[in-house]
């Protein structure tokens, strides 16, 4: 497969685009004797799928889960983790029925996707050992739901029903969790900020109810990809978790390329040169692949970017073959439940050979047979990364993969830095469940689901009380000599959506129909959701008319403009607390509270295609203030005079660090640059020097400036070499330019950041 990789990057015009490319040498598997309590129609069911005897590590997480220890197995994509869980929980439902064939076990497992769950439901059923499974999720008819309550012994969910349909109705549940033996937790490594940190929540939520019926299930959760497998699953869980790392299953050669897409003739803001898009350059190598029969998987960052690859893609292939337009196709979120399933067959069967993807294929979907994964930009994560790169070579059979760059500091720095991606571990998956603006509306779920006591609150954190006592002052909880009790007329798993760090969230409602169209959260709202916006959501294009704040709704209708519309905002930031510091020579590091005080002002018209500013329109809103957590360095004056930094670059120089190091972080935590944010002054008025602030965008802070914190001399030596590298003249998308700046990315200065963070770096820890 490297030399498939060498021969795309041999094509006229692309000899310079292939920056790395990197040989995964194969392994060899290792099986062991099927355990001895296995049911014997399990085993024989696993037989007759070909499974003669498990791997290694499958046996010994099994072992360990029947046992009755909680497990997280953290072993690679393809590695049958299935099997893991599927042996203990269906050997013990089996063993476990009555004599009238009442179930006498149960089993919850719990997936990030709908998709996932599909797909282990489809193999469930295929082994045919007779065990009741179901899924009980959004696409679930009523009597689907009725059915599994009653009867279901394997039930396939995910968190966000857990927590507005199991748990707030646990009564009609009763049978089911007072048998429930497993939970299990697959793909754990997506539950992660602030998300994770409400699945946190509602894991605990689950465990205070099944103890109500007397059930204690162990919990087995997986991972291709997390760091640290026993702290992130014990953090999750509440419990202390045995972690298996061991892969002991086949994997053939893997080529993993790194591609750099060429700078265009173009220039972006304020004459910035521009490189090729990802999704284009990866439009050209899926039909590419195609055209030589290799099947191949291409994952796009967006739904509407995933079918325009497609559709480039056929457009490409149509030159060469009238028939081969027919091989590809797009899948994405949004997509009807009977148009998924149909896209996955035809995949499976090889009707289709190329496929554009957002990341709802990431996860484990069993797709066998693939031989190539095209990535349009880094994922996020190298966890995520690797994910993806697990898509293809199932087996023992050899793969490639290509991650093509986008134009951001990242991506830039990454292929061009291979050692960052290869030999280095995963980052660590960062969430806090002791954040209060999350813990609060889950005390007032399980307080709702059943009173809460003095003897619940160790089971939610070290924070509990002080945060049960804020929510009863304010008149959520009734305080009784029982307990806390829920008195509000609403559902109280209403309070939150686990997916959402904004609060309520804001409807868009188009104004004709008063159809709702979709939602945005409420602390983006003001940015993308402000009168004259031009919002786009399932390839549809909508003008907002009108933002009722007062009552979460934005009103839109259907147009086609010629622009796009990007909101240009103020920051103000002031220190509330510092709970931590380190002394870099006469620079300084710290970590604490902050208070992020936002403003929308007005929104800039750009022309597309192209980008160019058509003008500039005042907005009124309120301004918005945010108490969350960050991470701050402060460079005294003296230093600054001593490096030969003129006064009057001291703005750019700042401005130029804070964009770069935001566009780094997430290498070092498991964040988007969209979930953090930065500030960065000449002289701040709480700190009398130069600061530069990068703060996590979430109410109460989601661990990613914490991490940031722990992790800052790796993080800004990172940041000064991207800059440093970048083969930009004065700054680029690559380098300093940021995509959300609310000053259109001025004042910059590339050099002077540079220098900046030389003055920083040199009292830096090695």
């Amino acid at each position: 497969m490297g030399d498939v990789i060498r021969r795309l990057s041999a094509v006229p015009g692309r000899e310079d685009r292939l920056t790395h490319l990197e040989i995964l040498t194969p392994r060899v598997s290792s099986s062991v004797p099927w355990p001895s309590w296995t049911h014997p129609v399990v085993r024989a069911a696993f037989e007759a799928r070909g499974v003669s005897t498990p791997w290694q590590h499958q046996a010994a997480a099994a072992d360990a889960a029947y046992a009755g220890q909680h497990v997280v197995l953290a072993t690679g994509t393809a590695s049958g983790k299935s099997l893991a869980y599927q042996l203990p929980a269906l050997s013990t439902v089996l063993d476990r029925r009555g004599a009238r064939d009442e179930r006498g076990a149960t089993v919850l497992y719990l997936s990030p996707t709908k998709a996932l769950a599909q797909d282990q439901l489809a193999g469930l059923l295929d082994l045919r050992t007779g065990a009741w499974v179901t899924t009980h999720d959004g696409d679930s008819t009523r009597e689907q739901r009725e059915w599994a309550r009653d009867h279901g012994e394997y039930i396939l969910t995910n968190p966000d029903m857990l927590h507005r349909s199991l748990l707030p109705g646990h009564a009609r549940w009763a049978r089911f969790f007072a048998k429930l033996e497993y939970v299990v937790v697959d793909e754990c490594h997506h539950y992660r900020g602030v998300f994770g940190a409400h699945v946190a929540h509602v894991l605990r939520r689950l465990r205070r109810i099944c103890a109500m019926y007397g059930a204690s299930p162990t919990f087995v959760l997986l991972s291709a990809t997390v760091a640290e497998p026993e702290v992130f699953a014990s953090r999750l869980t509440g419990l202390d978790v045995l972690a298996l790392t061991a892969d002991h299953s086949p994997r053939g050669q893997v080529a993993v390329g790194l591609w750099e897409p060429p700078f265009t003739s173009y220039a972006g803001e304020n004459g910035a040169p521009v490189r090729r898009a990802a999704s284009s350059e990866t439009a050209d190598l899926l039909a590419d692949l195609v055209a030589e029969d290799i099947r191949t998987l291409a994952f796009i960052r967006s739904r509407r970017g995933a079918e325009q690859v497609a559709l480039n893609a056929a457009e490409a292939l149509a030159d060469v073959d009238p028939s081969l337009p027919g091989k590809v196709a797009a899948y994405r979120g949004g997509y009807l439940p009977e148009e998924r399933r149909a896209i996955e067959a035809s995949l499976r069967r090889g009707e289709l050979t190329g496929l554009a993807a957002t990341n709802a294929l990431e996860l484990g979907i069993d797709i066998s047979g693939l031989d190539a994964v095209l990535m349009a930009g880094f994922p996020g994560t190298r966890a995520a990364m690797w994910q993806q790169i697990g898509r293809a070579g199932r087996g023992a059979q050899d793969a490639l993969a290509l991650l093509v760059a986008r134009d951001d500091p990242l991506d830039t720095y990454l292929v061009t830095h291979p050692e960052a991606l290869f030999g280095a571990p995963v980052e660590a998956s960062v969430f806090d469940p002791d954040n209060p603006y999350v813990l609060a509306p889950h005390l007032c779920a399980a307080a709702a689901e059943e009173p809460l006591t003095e003897a619940d609150l160790p089971l939610f954190g070290p924070r509990a009380r002080s945060t049960l006592d804020a929510v009863t002052e304010a008149g959520l909880l009734r305080r009784r000599h029982q307990g806390w009790y829920w008195t509000d007329r609403r559902r109280a798993s209403d309070l939150t959506d686990i997916r959402s760090a904004g609060g309520s969230p804001v409807q868009l409602v188009e104004g004709e129909t008063g159809r709702v169209v979709g939602t945005v959260d409420a602390g983006s709202a003001h940015g993308t959701a402000h009168p004259g916006a031009v919002y786009v959501h399932r390839g549809e294009t909508y003008v907002v008319e009108e933002l009722d704040l007062d009552e979460n709704v934005a009103t839109i209708s259907r147009a086609e403009p010629a622009y796009s519309t990007t909101a240009r905002e103020v920051t103000e930031i002031s220190i509330a607390d510092t709970r931590d510091h380190r002394r870099w020579g006469e620079c300084r590091l710290s970590l604490g509270d902050v208070d992020v005080t936002h403003q929308v002002v007005s929104f800039l018209r750009r022309r597309q295609p192209g980008g160019e500013v058509m003008g500039e329109e005042p907005l009124d809103l309120p301004a918005r203030t945010l108490r969350t957590t960050a991470v701050w360095w402060t460079v005294p004056d003296r230093a600054l005079e001593e490096s030969g930094l003129a006064t009057a670059d001291l703005p750019g120089s700042a401005h130029a660090a804070e964009h770069c190091s935001i566009g780094l972080l997430p290498l070092f935590a498991t964040c988007d640059r969209w979930d953090i944010g930065g500030v960065s002054t000449a002289r701040h008025p709480d700190t009398g020097e130069l600061t530069v602030f990068v703060h996590d965008g979430h109410p109460g802070g989601a661990g990613f400036a914490e991490r940031g914190f722990h992790a800052a001399a790796s993080w800004l030596r990172a940041t000064r070499e991207a800059i440093s590298s970048c083969a930009c003249d004065t700054g680029c998308p690559s380098c300093v330019q940021s995509p959300k700046c609310g000053n259109q990315n001025n004042p910059l200065d590339k050099q002077g950041a540079v220098i900046l963070l030389d003055v920083l770096l040199s009292g830096a820890p090695q």
